[in-house]
């Protein structure tokens, strides 16, 4: 009551937000009149002025940094890709040499690029009602469109870094403009990410006529684009792009070998169209660069058959219990029914005879019943166990039962048993060959498992035409929340291979992640983001709890008067589908355009074949994408009946033919609700712009999986008080209530994903950070040496700490061991006998730093420090790059098995935090170890005279090199390879384990 009552006095915060841009919007219009009397040339140059203006604000900012050199403020500009704003010609202070910009704090350079941030920040404010009223201009002379006020306020609200919800056909594209051209003025580039390839292309040369009159420059980057042309988009001030594309390349970006490989030039402003599809509906499946295996193992086609048979029996079984439960219904023996429907409900929740049976609200609420009994006792597992398997379709899962164990291996009880690793460890008597037979032994029945448990998955919770396609011997996914096809992208762990052998076509071969980000994670990394919709408002607390986004819903230009009709639920889907082919012949016959909203492929068809022959109609689903613009065009003419899967719901925009606005406009039948509101809200949206007549239903039955699975006893009490008749339909606004709860569980149930998601991939995430900004620094060539001699110390100072622990006296030191371990490890020759006179800890280290430095100069004055910095560079990036590979692999099997620690009362995130954090430090130790190994064995093997390489040849042996040393060895001579030649598949030389083609010999 206090909320409503201060939200009268003072506004709700939208409303608050909107009148404090109201009195920019007037600064803008004021300045219209001015700019339409310029010629296209003098608008043009407005842009040099405004350039001219934040030029001066970031030389005067790197001019009051009078501490800092040259090359640090150089650093500085194209740390923040100033590069187009400020030429290295005009970077104020005084010339440096590369040693002297290593005198200054990491900390100074920060503290500098957030000062030029905010000053950047200041001027782009006091520019916006200029910048914003050359942008309208520009519109109205190339696009004869002129931004209305309230787009005015949805580009001052992307600009601040919000998100704004504007109604569908008020012009979301267009609005974009006016942030995006403000924003590239600091030629730093701006990002604008759509839904897919096509509006990506179609945005940048609609919209690009207007930053191209204003002297900008504008890319598209799309799906197998030469890496040239890739490059050359994203230099532009301006770039069109999928949120895959750019998550993608920053993932390549950070696999390059070589700096001029890397495409990208940082975060720093992103628009994100269709806000909630990608932060959110994209955000359940993180992006991964995957390769393949070195050794393949799986068994899918061998086990397939297995599989099939064992879903077969299971149909046969709740067959038999759902005749034993009817017979039970009619002998009075409710709870017994009720016990044998639950059984068959958890076998296979989508049998055609369970779904008739629980039509029935009785059925369903006995059902209910026992379920929360057993829940209750913890007795579940019991009735599982008649099953072959159980299934959670909520969580997506399914649990192979002891039967279903003995179906699948009669002849070896034990088959599904593991050898117990720990046990093994423990027993001293344990033989090297007995450990690795179990390891195998283990490994196998491992991945056998895996294999039957994806098939199981395969067969029980994937449907072809819903959730995938098979096309062209390929099973291609289908997103659920466009209902396009998603060509290239494949479901991990193993199920795509399962999906493959299932659909009988070819099952491509086994893959692992090199590379992957979570969609949060990657847009949380720009200094600025936004994004605009028609749909964000159900989601504003995720958006504000994930991104830290606000959203500002932008009133219409014109008053929507749609009309929304409450639902209609039917208990069968069969009296529904009749029941919607009704309508559209009624709105056929009147002339009024239908669009009809379907959530699969199969619904899709189904409709087509219902309809009848003389009604001509379109079907755009997954399978017949390739006519979609067209069907769109003529889906608002008179007449027109158009059939579509969730695809026609986002980037569209339907307009009305001659004569249909007095028919009452476009009219929207949705055959299902689905698990998020705003999809319905984005189907029904196509309806009703700018101020268009337009009308929408929506036709529910009770076997629809929203209401089957997320409905419970609410909807199921209500139809029993209103008195639902077979073949009647129900329409109340107490449904429509109940069935929005519905949804908001599922919301609240997909958030809780999304966040469990998020939260795993932070702990990667902080990783990958550390890894990826140090592989940018070897590959730009940033201080390697320095790098080099810090790696030096860490490793004397763990070698020093093994040897001769800090608290223990120099007589219990082992000496010997510490210089066998720098000549094993290391390859330096050495006695350590200059060690004995040695009585601290301190006094040691730095003699065992002092050797290992002494001859890595040795080895660089050998070859020549441009040639070590080479070396460096290859043997850095290719060490963190396998061992980042093999630390993705590690993390992933953590993942896997860490939801168990819950049964030992024991958090499972924080558990994979703690061993996650254990992992990375035992990475780190990895890669200073082995580059080191790696740098001091290094020899460069000479190469007869007439051959002039770009590249010296490298030889990373491990035969014992040379140096002068303190204690009179020979000084070191360049080596002549007397070993016979490496072949391709003989094991490396640098002691790896792999084949000199996978290593070195790459």
């Amino acid at each position: 009551m206090l909320m409503q009552a201060l939200q009268r006095v003072f506004g709700s915060a939208n409303e608050r937000a909107l009148k404090r841009i109201a009195p920019i919007v007037e600064q803008i219009n004021e300045l219209e009149p001015g700019l339409r009397a310029l010629s296209d040339e003098a608008l043009r140059q407005k842009t040099h002025e405004f350039r001219e203006r934040l030029k001066h604000t970031v030389v005067q900012v790197l001019e009051s940094a009078g501490d800092l050199g040259r090359l640090e403020l150089g650093r500085v500009v194209r740390d923040l890709s100033l590069q187009k704003l400020v030429s290295e010609a005009e970077i104020p202070g005084v010339q440096q040499t590369t040693f002297q910009a290593q005198d200054f704090p990491e900390e100074r350079v920060e503290e500098l690029k957030a000062e030029l941030k905010k000053a950047i920040g200041e001027n782009l404010e006091e520019l916006l009602p200029q910048a914003f009223a050359v942008v309208r201009e520009a519109a109205r002379r190339v696009l004869g469109e002129r931004p209305f006020d309230v787009q005015l306020a949805g580009g001052i609200v992307l600009h601040q870094g919000k998100i704004a919800e504007m109604a569908t056909g008020e012009g979301k594209t267009l609005v974009a403009t006016l942030p995006v051209y403000l924003n590239a003025l600091t030629g730093r580039g701006v990002h604008v990410v759509t839904v897919n390839d096509y509006l990506a292309r179609r945005d940048r040369d609609w919209m690009g006529q207007i930053y191209e009159l204003l002297g900008l420059t504008v890319g598209v980057i799309y799906h197998d684009m030469p890496q040239e042309e890739r490059r050359r988009a994203y230099e532009a001030d301006i770039t069109y792009g999928t949120n895959s594309e750019f998550g993608f390349d920053y993932l390549r970006d950070n696999m390059a070998l070589r700096a001029e490989d890397q495409v990208q030039r940082g975060f720093h402003y992103a628009i994100v169209d269709e806000v909630d599809s990608i932060l959110i509906d994209e955000a359940r499946t993180p992006l991964i660069i995957s390769g393949p295996v070195e050794r393949e193992t799986n068994r899918y086609a061998e086990l397939q058959p297995m599989v099939q048979r064992l879903v077969q029996s299971q149909t046969f079984l709740v067959n038999r219990l759902l005749a034993e439960a009817e017979k039970l219904l009619e002998e009075g023996q409710d709870y017994e029914a009720g016990i044998k429907m639950l059984q068959a409900k958890r076998g296979a929740p989508k049998n055609k005879r369970l779904l008739k049976l629980l039509q029935d609200s009785s059925n369903k609420r006995l059902v209910e019943r026992v379920e929360l009994d057993h829940i209750r006792d913890k007795t579940l597992w019991r009735l599982d166990e008649e099953l072959y398997f159980s299934l959670d379709e909520k969580s997506n899962v399914v649990d192979l039962t002891e039967k279903g164990r003995m179906a699948l291996s009669p002849k070896d009880p034990n088959f599904f048993v593991l050898p117990d690793l720990a046990e093994l460890d423990s027993n001293p008597d344990v033989t090297p060959e007995q450990r690795e037979k179990a390891e195998k032994e283990f490994q196998d029945k491992s991945e056998i498992m895996q294999n039957l448990f994806q098939l199981l998955r395969a067969y029980s919770l994937f449907e072809k035409d819903v959730n995938y396609v098979v096309t062209e011997g390929q099973v291609i996914i289908v997103d659920e929340f466009t209902g396009r096809l998603m060509p290239g992208r494949r479901y991990s762990d193993g199920l795509h291979q399962a999906l493959e052998a299932k659909e009988g076509v070819k099952i491509e071969g086994e893959t692992q992640t090199l590379a992957t980000i979570t969609i949060q994670n990657y847009f949380r990394m720009y200094e600025k983001l936004a994004g605009m919709t028609g749909t964000a408002e159900t989601e504003a607390a995720e958006f504000h709890k994930i991104y830290k986004l606000d959203v500002v819903v932008i009133p219409t230009h014109r008053p929507c008067i749609r009309q929304d009709y409450p639902d209609v639920i039917f208990r069968t889907k069969r009296e529904k589908y009749r029941a919607i082919i009704q309508e559209i012949e009624e709105c056929h016959k009147r002339g009024q355009p239908v669009l009809v909203g379907t959530v699969s492929v199969e619904v899709s068809e189904l409709l087509s074949r219902m309809l009848p022959k003389g009604i001509r109609h379109s079907v755009l689903n997954a399978k017949r994408h390739k006519e979609e613009a067209e069907i769109v065009a003529r889906a608002g003419h008179h007449g027109s009946v158009t059939i579509a899967t969730n695809m026609a719901g986002r980037g569209t925009d339907i307009k009305l033919g001659p004569g249909v606005v007095e028919l009452g406009g476009l009219h929207i039948i949705g055959t299902e609700r689905h698990e998020a509101r705003r999809i319905d809200r984005q189907l029904r949206g196509r309806s009703g712009r700018q101020g268009d007549p337009g009308s929408s239903r929506f036709y529910l039955s009770l076997e629809d999986d929203l209401l089957r699975i997320f409905g419970s006893e609410r909807i199921a009490s209500i139809m029993d008080r209103i008195g639902m008749q077979e073949g009647e339909p129900i329409e109340h606004a107490l449904v429509t209530r109940a069935i929005e709860n519905a949804q908001r569980r599922v919301e609240q149930h997909n958030f809780d994903i999304r966040k469990h998601l998020l939260e795993y991939d932070d702990v990667m995430n902080k990783q990958r950070e550390v890894i990826y900004a140090q592989r940018q620094r070897i590959l730009l060539g940033d201080r390697l040496d320095q790098d080099v001699r810090e790696m030096i110390r860490q490793w004397a100072e763990e070698a020093v700490e093994r040897y001769a622990p800090g608290k223990s006296h120099p007589e219990e030191w082992d000496l010997k061991g510490l210089a066998r371990e720098v000549r094993m490890r290391l390859g330096v020759p050495w006695d350590g006998s200059a060690l004995e006179e040695i009585s601290t800890q301190d006094d040691l280290l730095e003699a065992v730093f002092q050797r290992l430095l002494f001859y890595y100069q040795k080895k660089e004055e050998l070859y020549g420090s441009d040639i070590m910095r080479y070396l460096e560079k290859m043997i850095l990036l290719q060490t963190l790059d396998n061992l980042w590979k093999e630390h993705l692999l590690g993390m992933d099997h953590l993942k896997e098995g860490i939801g168990l620690r819950g049964y030992a009362q024991r958090d499972p995130l924080r558990e994979y935090q703690k061993e996650g954090y254990e992992l990375f430090v035992t990475l780190t130790e990895r890669i200073r170890s082995e580059v080191l190994e790696r740098l001091f064995r290094v020899q460069v093997a000479t190469e007869p005279a007439q051959r002039s390489p770009r590249r010296p040849a490298l030889a990373l042996g491990r035969g014992r090199p040379t140096a002068n040393n303190p204690d009179g060895s020979e000084d070191p001579r360049p080596v002549r390879r007397s070993a016979q030649k490496v072949g391709r598949n003989d094991p490396c030389p640098c002691g790896s384990g792999k084949k000199y083609k996978k290593c070195c010999g790459r």
